[in-house]
């Protein structure tokens, strides 16, 4: 199984959107790990963004993540980075194919509603970050797991 991080940005929190989103990972079959909400820390935002930091949004995109709440999740599932990173769409919601997270939800490229770990590197340190106390992370069989997947074959 795999485990990757979803944040729910602030967009998604202001305009009521948190509890739809969420249910298309969970009803995709995807295990929530981890689940918290707040006004994150603006060095653990800087941190998280640091790779964008010499371009010229990073200052906008810092604030905009710290100007209101933020869902930080952990989701476990078979392939669970590519299959939430499909479940969301492209970057660019005007352009995401309806059917996807931001096609049915967004209209703008800077809030894009959603942020999810890019490969499996990414995801072991965006973890680390946002769910740094282990004790954040439950681990846990859904009674559903078998209606999910093939046990035997999948798993």
């Amino acid at each position: 199984m795999e485990r990757t991080l979803v944040l729910f940005k602030p967009d998604a929190v202001q305009r009521g959107l948190v509890g739809k989103i969420l249910s298309r990972f969970e009803e995709k079959g995807l295990k929530i790990v981890g689940l918290k909400m707040r006004v994150f820390p603006e060095e653990l935002l800087r941190t998280h963004y640091e790779v964008h930091k010499q371009r010229p949004f990073f200052e906008g995109l810092v604030k905009f993540m710290g100007s209101s709440p933020v869902v930080a999740l952990a989701l476990e599932g078979k392939d669970a980075i590519t299959t939430t990173r499909t479940l969301m769409g492209e970057t660019n919601c005007a352009k995401s194919a309806p059917g996807t997270i931001r096609g049915d939800f967004g209209m703008s490229f800077s809030h894009n509603l959603v942020h999810g770990s890019d490969g499996p590197d990414t995801a072991k340190s965006e973890l680390a970050l946002w769910f740094a106390d282990p004790a954040e992370v439950c681990e846990w069989t859904p009674q559903q797991t078998t209606w999910v997947y093939d046990v035997e074959e999948e798993l």
